[in-house]
């Protein structure tokens, strides 16, 4: 249920198709913030577009979807650090093939429950740096006024601010997936782990 619900509150902060239009950036909004807000917008025009709606286009607006996520989500730094100790002791194949199921399990999860959130607004609260590190506040508010609190936290590599979790109502989305991978391992295998996910984003062994 925790799960269900992490993942709902998450899509409806990237893909509220309602948030932008007159809903101001607080007044030190500055790069982390402007990123996140550019990735947003694009998912949401990609929605809008007439064209893209029709249902022999459905692949390729699921595929623009993918690439504008892509863009802005660092999946690997995300796998890394809800695969936790366990990461340093994978080859780099385990590496790179646990990365892309994790990005596998992440992108399809987004792309079938993106279209349900049309009717939320996103409220831009605050903006933390640190160095390379920054968190960026926002707030997800429905049709009744009720507001989730959503924070982003984002690292920066080479001039370029990724998203590598997010916070939903002060739930991790990294750990808690950094829970249930721990558990699995705990009572079985890394092998076991990845045949799993395996099974969760339909891929053959």
């Amino acid at each position: 249920m925790m799960k269900k619900r992490l993942f709902s509150s998450v899509l409806i902060a990237m893909v509220a198709a309602c948030v932008l239009a007159g809903i101001p950036l607080f007044a030190d909004a500055g790069e982390p913030t402007d990123h996140v807000r550019e990735t947003v917008d694009e998912v949401i025009k990609i929605l809008n577009d007439k064209e893209l709606k029709k249902p022999e286009r459905q692949r390729d607006r699921e595929s623009k979807i993918r690439q504008a996520v892509l863009k802005r989500f660092d999946f690997e730094e995300m796998a890394k650090r809800s695969l936790s100790i366990h990461w340093k002791d994978r080859t780099p194949a385990e590496r790179k093939e646990f990365v892309m199921l994790f990005t596998d399990l992440l992108e399809d999860t987004y792309i079938k429950k993106v279209e349900r959130y049309e009717n939320e607004k996103v409220v831009y609260v605050d903006e933390r740096i640190d160095g390379s590190y920054a968190t960026v506040k926002t707030k997800i508010v429905d049709s009744k006024g009720t507001g989730i609190p959503v924070d982003y936290r984002i690292m920066k590599k080479a001039e370029k601010w990724d998203i590598y979790d997010i916070i939903v109502e002060g739930v991790s989305l990294v750990n808690n997936y950094r829970t249930q991978f721990t558990q699995i391992m705990r009572s079985g295998s890394y092998a076991d782990l990845v045949k799993r996910l395996k099974e969760k984003v339909g891929k053959k062994g």
